[in-house]
């Protein structure tokens, strides 16, 4: 193939992967666009978690176990004491009706004279505690605030498999559009000089800065 010939096949091959490339790229950035943005912001909150005042809302509940609901908790205790598991349906239900609270399944800590279910969320803390020779139940929420939920949205703690995925794949949406956007730059790279340089800089800096600063 002459030099005449190859040149435009070149180009061609160098047109078709560019506009994939870019097609990936802002496919990428749209999908991520969002969670991009809020991932950004919430990193500088919990960069600054100490310097931004957080006043908790705790609510506290206190309630009486009907009789036959106790006997029930106090024969399910004996067969699971020590353990965790979760509360029976009775007991769920009558948390539902009379805290608002939803268990949802959740294992709770079993002993012979209580029980104990965490409820740990986003933002916030919650726990029931159930004395099972009194039949006294003590509920308490807290409530963090906004920011607080925030931060516990971007690190992922108690926010649910689903939410998990979520961030698996908005990871990895983050690399196509990181990888794309490298390979966009290799190819304009040799009418734009400060390309590498500037490439370079972007690496190096933080580098520089881990291995000087952080101790």
């Amino acid at each position: 193939m002459s030099a005449s010939t190859a040149n435009p096949a070149r180009n061609a091959s160098r047109a078709v992967w560019l506009r994939h490339l870019h097609q990936w790229h802002w496919v990428s950035s749209a999908m991520c666009l969002l969670c991009m943005f809020l991932f950004a912001i919430t990193g500088i909150t919990l960069n600054h978690a100490s310097q931004i005042e957080a006043k908790p809302q705790i609510v506290r509940k206190q309630a009486q176990v009907p009789q036959a609901l106790a006997a029930q908790l106090r024969s399910y205790a004996e067969q699971h004491d020590g353990d965790k598991q979760p509360l029976p349906a009775a007991a769920e239900q009558w948390l539902a009706d009379t805290f608002h609270v939803q268990p949802g399944g959740r294992n709770a800590e079993w002993a012979p004279d209580e029980v104990y279910l965490p409820m740990p969320k986003a933002g916030g803390d919650a726990w029931v505690r159930i004395g099972l020779e009194d039949g006294a139940a003590e509920f308490e929420n807290t409530d963090r605030g906004w920011i607080s939920w925030l931060n516990d949205v971007h690190k992922g703690r108690n926010t649910g498999p689903a939410w998990n995925w979520f961030i698996d794949i908005f990871a990895v949406l983050c690399l196509v559009f990181c990888i794309t956007g490298l390979l966009i730059l290799k190819f304009h790279a040799t009418n734009r000089p400060s390309t590498w340089p500037m490439v370079g800089l972007g690496v190096l800096i933080p580098v520089v800065i881990a291995l000087l600063f952080i101790h």
